[in-house]
Parts: C-alpha cells; sequence; structure tokens
C-alpha cells in the first residue's frame, strides 16, 4: 500500500513539472511570434521600440537623359568615303524621291551604291544611317513640292509611299527616315502630311527605328515675323523623334541679301519660335535639332556658293570669321566661333541637338565644323552626366 503511494506521488511530480516546462516553453515561443508578427504588434501595442516596423520608402524614380546628337546631311552624288562619320550620331543620305503614285525613286545606280557605302560605313562608326525622302528638287526635274504633295494626298498613294520606304529601310539596313516635305502650303497640305507622319512613324517604331522630319525654318530673316505661307499641324510632331529645322536660306527672304543667309540674331528668332510652339502645345523640346549651314553664300546671286570647306583650306584663319572676299566676290558663311554659339543658345533651350547640311561640305581636321559642334555637345552631356534624379514629392 505505501509503496503504492510513492508511486503515484512521483507520477503526480512529473506530471506536474513536465507541464509546467511545456507551458513555459509555449508561452516563451508564443511571444516571440507575437513580436515578429506586425499585425499582433499593432493589436496590442505592446512591442519594444526596437521591434517597430518603419514604412518603407520609395526609392526615388531616375530619368534616362538622351546623348545630344549631332545629324549630318549627305548628298547623293558625295563619295561616303570623304564624310568624317566619328562625331556624327546620324548621318542623312539625301535624297529618295516620291513619285506622284507613292513609289521611290533613286538617283540611279551610284545613288544606290554610295547608299549602301554610306550605311556600312556608318555603322562601322556606330552612326545611324537614315534616309531622305523629299528635297527642294525632284529628280524628274523641277521642285519636288508638287510630287511629293499629290504622293500624300490620298491614302492608296499615301500607303504606297509608307510600304516603299519600309521596304528600303528594312532591305538597305537603314537605321530610319527622314521627312523633307518642301514645304507644306495649305491647312490640307498640313492634314495629309501629319496623317503620313503618323503612319509611317507607326511602322517604323514597331521595327525600333526612328522617323525624323525637317521643317522650314517658319521666321522670316529680316521682319523676323512668322511666315504664314508654310503650314504644319503642330501635334505631328508627337509621332516623330527628331525635328530638323532648316535655321538657314534666309538670303531669299524678301531682295536676295547673301547676310541673311543665317546669322546669329536670325537664329534666335528661330530659336524662339520653336521653342514656344512646342511649349504650347506640350511637346518635348528635346526633339528639336537646329540646322546650320557649312556653306557660303555670294554677294553676287549669279556665282555659286562655296563651301566652308574651300573657305577655310584657301586660309585656316577664315575658320574664325564669317565673312570674307574671295576672287572678288564676298561670301557669308558661319565660322566655328558662331557655330558654337549656336550650339549654346540650342542647348540653352532644351534642343535635343544640332543638324548639318551639309556633311560633304565641311572641312576636316581641326577646322571642322562638325567637330566643333560635336566639342560643346560633349561638354554639355558631360557636365549633365548619364541622368538625373526625380523625386517623388
Amino acid at each position: 500500500m505505501k509503496k503504492s503511494i510513492f508511486l503515484l506521488l512521483i507520477v503526480a511530480v512529473l506530471t506536474f513539472t513536465g507541464g509546467f516546462i511545456l507551458g513555459v516553453f509555449y508561452s516563451s515561443n508564443d511571444t516571440q511570434q507575437e513580436r515578429s508578427d506586425p499585425q499582433t504588434l499593432q493589436k496590442t501595442k505592446q512591442a519594444p521600440q526596437s521591434a517597430k516596423f518603419p514604412i518603407q520608402k520609395q526609392k526615388p524614380k531616375i530619368e534616362q537623359i538622351n546623348p545630344k546628337i549631332l545629324m549630318g546631311y549627305v548628298q547623293d552624288f558625295r563619295d561616303p568615303a570623304t564624310v568624317d562619320y566619328s562625331n556624327l550620331t546620324h548621318v542623312i543620305f539625301s535624297f529618295a524621291h516620291p513619285a506622284k503614285d507613292g513609289s521611290v525613286l533613286l538617283n540611279g545606280d551610284t545613288a544606290l551604291t554610295n547608299l549602301r557605302s554610306m550605311v556600312q560605313k556608318a555603322h562601322q562608326h556606330e552612326t545611324k544611317a537614315i534616309l531622305a525622302v523629299g528635297g527642294w528638287y525632284h529628280i524628274e526635274g523641277g521642285e519636288s513640292y508638287e510630287y511629293f504633295k499629290t504622293a500624300i494626298s490620298n491614302s492608296a498613294s499615301r500607303t504606297k509611299l509608307t510600304n516603299e520606304l519600309m521596304e528600303l529601310t528594312e532591305r538597305e539596313k537603314l537605321d530610319g527616315i527622314d521627312i523633307d516635305f518642301e514645304h507644306p502650303r495649305s491647312k490640307e497640305d498640313a492634314k495629309n502630311l501629319a496623317a503620313f507622319t503618323k503612319t509611317l512613324s507607326e511602322r517604323l517604331h514597331e521595327k525600333d527605328k526612328e522617323l525624323s522630319i525637317a521643317v522650314y525654318s517658319k521666321i522670316h530673316s529680316v521682319t523676323g515675323t512668322e511666315i504664314a505661307s508654310v503650314v504644319f499641324d503642330p501635334m505631328m510632331f508627337q509621332h516623330v523623334d527628331h525635328v530638323n529645322i532648316m535655321a538657314y536660306d534666309g538670303q531669299w527672304d524678301g531682295e536676295y541679301n547673301a547676310a541673311n543667309l543665317s546669322p546669329y540674331p536670325f537664329t534666335e528668332n528661330i530659336v524662339n519660335y520653336w521653342t514656344n510652339l512646342f511649349d504650347e502645345h506640350s511637346l518635348s523640346k528635346d526633339k528639336l535639332v537646329l540646322g546650320v549651314p557649312s556653306y557660303a553664300q555670294p554677294e553676287n546671286v549669279s556665282i555659286k556658293q562655296m563651301s566652308y570647306a574651300a573657305i577655310v583650306n584657301s586660309n585656316s584663319k577664315n575658320a574664325k570669321l564669317d565673312i570674307v572676299e574671295m576672287n572678288g566676290t564676298t561670301y557669308h558663311y558661319n565660322g566655328i566661333p558662331t557655330i558654337q554659339k549656336k550650339t549654346k543658345l540650342a542647348l540653352d533651350h532644351g534642343f535635343g541637338g544640332m543638324m548639318l547640311w551639309e556633311s560633304g561640305l565641311d572641312a576636316q581636321g581641326a577646322h571642322s565644323l562638325t567637330g566643333a559642334i560635336s566639342d560643346v555637345l560633349e561638354k554639355e552631356d558631360k557636365e549633365r552626366g548619364n541622368y538625373t534624379v526625380k523625386s517623388n514629392e
């Protein structure tokens, strides 16, 4: 009997002790879970200070800034080997010509050969190769206006023109197309150009290709007022990657005056006009590309223009001037100081880069306009860095 009571006491003690130990264990474990469970902490509000969970801050958005671009047009008869691609981000072969039915014409086998050579050399320098369609003169004679106008005036020919340009882009390994319709002269022209631009943009962008458009400066070089005879639909520009402003040829405004080719005040008016236009329509000014000339205009209209290269090659000091007398004729042009001043002007207004008409007329080496522009653009890119950080506030 005593032995049985003794055994019962031992069992009772062991049972009580085990239960106590298990209770302590589970109690401790539950407390630990409560400390690590934010929902429990929020309910009990008994968590120690070190166990609070701070609100996660959003990371700042990083907006990629595209490097500034430098485009150079090259005429179809130009030997592609004479072009310096090293400073160009884009080279634009000029021109393919639209026929009235929407088909695309090139200036014979020589033009096609030069196009292919240009594409190859450009890609070796990691320069994008673009084909321009249009221009002032047409391969079949006269101004290009009537041909281009007719080609984009109805859906059938507009579609054909788009298809043929896309076929050329794929076949010739181009990086895009440049539209150079000189110039839309009515609201109907502007409407048709906008429709063509939108369609071609969609097709090119599907293939990860670019679309640029060359535009008239829209400013009178003498009066500084807007020229209403050239008409654009501003919303068309949302569909293109670059808007190349032809900020030269002011000598033809009013009576011929070679001094109005592209002086700095004329360019200031042009830059202000396009800046305000893009701001008014909430368009990105980064699309804007300021064009400058690499040729000289003679005061005697019966004499041919002269290349900047020829002027500098005759005397290297001419690179710093804007006017020179040669062979009994006075020529007006843009030397390096003016070109770099214009580049800074464009950048200060938020433009995406610069354009040169045309690269085949530029000098080589230390007096190159392309090189002078590139120096300013490179300095700008270095100062800005590759990105900016935007706050989410």
